[in-house]
Order: structure tokens, then sequence, then C-alpha cells
């Protein structure tokens, strides 16, 4: 169980550190720094219109994509149902873990960016520089457009570019409008989410127990045809190259779920709300996501002829496919209706990511400056639109099989939210470096978790594994494929390429613990101070009633 502990008010003392401890800009003097501000741009230029429902359903529901309900398929055919569960368990540790550090460092700065935000103020500025670019080039990556073309092909043969069209357009206007819109529609979107996750479990519930014209499932799948699957070769090695192999479309399935911390720029109680949202998930991921994929481990075998085909399409979702052969008609239709808004809500947030990743770049003139501009409604526009016109990329969809290019976004994907966990980490250990260096405890936090420094090392370590043994599988004799070896590793000659640029270029120097600037950001804390109003549960309000 976490422990949460919330700061006690600083000390005039603890915030008054000595300015020559702290690294300025050339030029810039610490009151001129401390007015202005890390969060200067996030509180004139935006608009907090997100409050802590919508924050606390994005956490809740933003990890249940189009990875778990279309690429699952693909997992269990590679893993077997056991192997398929530990993946998740294990990947979804590393997730709850990283949640946990995220929360913490967003809590204390809770600047729109997040990790490239918190990269530049507690490591190095080139750090900052490197992912906020390789985000942004991750964001442009169109997969969950590319995702709705493949769910519609349960309905139609018509050609992918049609819906390719019609969602781009959606995608753009639930974007282009107030934070307050696209938070409205989220959480929607989420509320049908959930009720996807309950039909489903309740179903293949249903189904597993016999409740259908099918025999009483139970365990069998797990015993005939085994509890894993080989890969590429046969043998233990061969059920080991299974699991791991199919660790990214698992980290694909739960991308997503860190962005909340970008959008703190826009949340009122900013502070509060990514917080308690964030360090929540750990919790959530048992209970509803690790429950959904037990139950699909019992539904369906992993030889399963629509699985194996890899046709890449609805039909070969483990889901639909249980649903089918049960004999239940009209479910798999509602399914894959939910299944669509889940891939458009998905394609929201990558919007939302790129968009406020130029932002935040540009605010730190690694960027144009034309980024900064907002609407009167205090929308990015320009990063809007800059983001979506790459969409048409989604069109390639239409020339390959709709599975391959889907594959190829979501490696890509996954190379960048294994590269982004691994910074959520560094940032949160370098920030508790400085905070010792400069004499401050842990309590000074605005909040914080008794296991949050040991969270941060766990999921760093495991993230940077997953990194680099990603695409191990294009090694084994005769299976070496150029698209999936590129979307695998690309990311780190890019990586290196963009640190050594601005590293070189702008000569930034890697901060040392007592060289980090704290002080801005407990300044920030004491002039805006957050006020949260005591919530009573809804049972409490439905009971006890107060007297008028």
């Amino acid at each position: 169980m976490l422990k949460t502990v919330k700061s006690s008010s600083l000390t005039k003392e603890k915030v008054a550190i000595d300015e020559a401890e702290v690294q300025l800009e050339e030029g810039v003097t610490l009151d001129e720094t401390i007015k202005q501000g890390v969060l200067h741009n996030d509180r004139t230029k935006l608009k907090q219109g997100l409050k802590a429902r919508h924050i606390k359903m994005l956490t809740l529901v933003g990890v249940f994509g189009t990875g778990l309900f279309l690429s699952s398929g693909g997992t269990l055919k590679k893993t077997g149902p056991v192997g398929m569960l530990i993946a998740y368990v294990l990947v979804g540790i590393v997730v709850g873990c990283n949640q946990i550090a995220i929360a913490e460092v967003a809590s204390f700065m809770p600047a729109t960016g997040a990790t490239i935000r918190h990269s530049e103020q507690f490591i190095d500025e080139a750090v900052g520089f490197t992912f906020g670019w390789i985000s942004t080039y991750s964001s442009l990556m169109p997969g969950e457009l590319s995702a709705t073309a493949v769910v519609m092909t349960y309905w139609t043969d018509l050609s992918p570019a049609i819906f390719i069209t019609i969602f781009g357009v959606l995608f753009i206007l639930t974007n282009i409008y107030t934070i307050r819109f696209y938070g409205e529609i989220e959480y929607f979107f989420g509320w049908l989410k959930l009720a996807l996750i309950a039909i489903l479990i309740i179903t293949g519930l249903v189904i597993d127990l016999g409740g259908t014209k099918q025999e009483r499932l139970g365990f069998h799948y797990w015993r005939n045809p085994g509890p894993f699957a080989e890969y590429l070769v046969g043998g233990d090695t061969g059920k080991f190259v299974g699991f791991w192999a199919a660790l990214s479309s698992v980290v694909y399935s739960y991308s997503g779920i860190q962005n909340i911390a970008i959008l703190a720029g826009e949340t009122k109680n900013s502070r509060h709300a990514i917080f308690h949202g964030a360090k929540n998930v750990f919790v959530r991921i048992i209970l509803l996501y690790l429950i959904t994929v037990f139950v699909l481990t019992l539904i369906v075998p992993y030889n399963d002829k629509l699985i194996a085909t890899g046709s890449g399409n609805a039909r070969s979702s483990p889901f639909v496919i249980a649903m089918e052969r049960a004999g239940i008609k009209v479910l798999p239709h509602i399914v894959n209706a939910l299944i669509l808004t889940s891939a458009w809500s998905a394609g929201n947030l990558a919007i939302i990511e790129g968009s406020r990743n130029l932002f935040c770049l540009a605010t730190k003139n690694q960027a144009p400056k034309i980024f900064l501009k907002t609407s009167k409604r205090g929308i990015p526009w320009v990063g809007v639109l800059f983001i979506s016109s790459f969409l048409p990329l989604a069109y390639m969809s239409c020339s390959e099989s709709s599975a391959t290019v889907f594959s190829w976004f979501q490696e890509l994907v996954s190379s960048n939210t294994l590269l982004r966990w691994i910074l959520i980490s560094a940032n949160h250990i370098h920030m508790d470096r400085a905070l010792r260096a400069q004499g401050y405890s842990r309590k000074d936090l605005p909040y914080s978790t008794t296991i949050a420094p040991y969270a941060a090392w766990f999921s760093g370590i495991m993230s940077f594994i997953f990194l680099l043994t990603g695409g191990f599988y294009n090694f084994i004799h005769g299976n070496f494929d150029i698209e999936s070896f590129f979307s695998r590793y690309f990311i780190i000659p890019l990586a290196i390429a963009l640190f050594t640029f601005w590293k070189l270029f702008k000569k930034t120097r890697y901060l040392r613990p007592h060289e980090v600037d704290l002080q801005s950001i407990f300044e920030d804390i004491r002039e805006n101070p957050e006020y949260i109003p005591e919530t009573t549960p809804l049972w409490k309000r439905l009971i006890f009633k107060k007297n008028k």
C-alpha cells in the first residue's frame, strides 16, 4: 500500500537558497527568474480548463486503447495464455512504478510538456531538447488513425482512405476548440471504455463458464494447446523468445498513460489532480487491465486460425473471435464500435501530446516561437495544425496491409514510450539528489510516496533493458526484417544525434545536484497555493443529506 505524505509549509529559510548555488541563465537575475518562473508561459498563455474528474478518468481508462483490443491477438499467438499474462503483469509493474515516480515530479513541477521540462530542469537542457523532438516525432506517427481503418474492416470492404479522412477531421475538430471540450469528450469516451471493459469481462466469464451454446471451458486452453507458445525456435528457448518478443506490443498497449502529466499546465489544482491521478494507476492496472487479459486467455487458444493468420483486422481481435464462436451475434458489433471510440480517444491524445511538446520546446527557444501562439481559448493552435498535417501518413494503410502499417507505427511508439519511461525515472532520481544536496527533505515536496525512490530505479532499469532488447528477434538466424529493425532501434541513434547537436550548439552542461534550480519551483508553490475542497463520497451524500 502506498503511503502518501503531504508536505508541511516551507520555511523562509528553506526557500532562501544562496544565489551562488543556483545555476541561472546569463544576464538573468534570481528575482527575474522567479518572477517569470519555470511555469510562466503555462500560467499566462494556457487555460486551466481540465478538472480533477477529467484527470481521474484519463488515468483510469487512458491505458485501455487499441493495443489491448487489436494487438492482443498477436501477443497471445507469440506467448500463449500464461506467457501473455506474465508479460502484462511484468510491464504493468514497470508502468505502475513509473507512474509513482512521475506523480511526485509532476506534482512538484506541473509544467506543460512534463518529462521534457523536467529533464531540462533537473538533468541537462540537451536531454529535454532531445526527448522533446523525439516525442514530437513519435506524435507524428498516426498509429491510432490507422487503427480506425483496421476496426472499420469489420463492417465494410470500403477503402480505408474514406475512414482515415473522416476520423482525421474528427481528431482535428476535437482538439482545436477548447481544452475543456477535449476533456468532456474524453470523459464521455472514458465511460464508454469502462462499459466496454465490463462487457468484455462479464461476457468472457459467461463464455468460459459455459453460459452459451459452448461447453464449459475453464482453464482448458491453458492445458491444450498449452500455457506457453513457441516462437521462431522450438523448445523452452522458443517459449522465452515468444514471451520477450511480445513485450513490444505489451508496451504499446500501456503507452499513453503517462501523458496525463503533459496536461498539468491546463489543469485546475494541477499538483493535487496529477499526483492523485497518477499514483492510483498501479491499483487500477491490477484491478481492470490484468483481469481483462486474464479472462482473454481463458476463452481463445493461441493457435486459433484467425489469430494465426495475422489478418490484422477487427475480426482477428480475440474478444470478437470468442463472441462469434459462442454464437453471440450483436455484441461483437457493439464491442467494435466501442473499440473505435478508443482509437479516436488515443488519436486525440497523440495530437495533444505533440502540440504541447512543441509549445514546451518553444518556451525554451528549442522550437520556433510561432508554436507559442495560442487562441483566445488557450489552445496552441499552431502546434495542433502542425501535428495534424502529418495525419495523411495513415494513408499508407491503403497501399500496404493495414496490419503491417499498424505494426510499424506500434513499434515506433513503443520505442518512444520506453525512452519516456527511462527519462521519467531519471528525472525523479535527479530531483531526489538535488533535494538532498540542497538540504531539503522529501517531506518538503507537495506530495510524496515512501516507495517512489525505489520505484524510479526499478522502472528505469527495466525500461532500459526493454529498449535495448526490443528487437532481438531480428538477430535470430533467418528472421531479420529491415522494417522491424528500423522501427525498433532508429530512436537510439536519433537520440544520440539530437543530444550531441544541442550539446555542441548550445554548450549546455550537465547539472550537478547543487546547481539545480529548486528555489523557483518552491517559490511557485508558495505563490500559487491550491485550494482543494473537501469531497464527500457519493454514498454518503445520498444517505446523509444536509438540512437546508
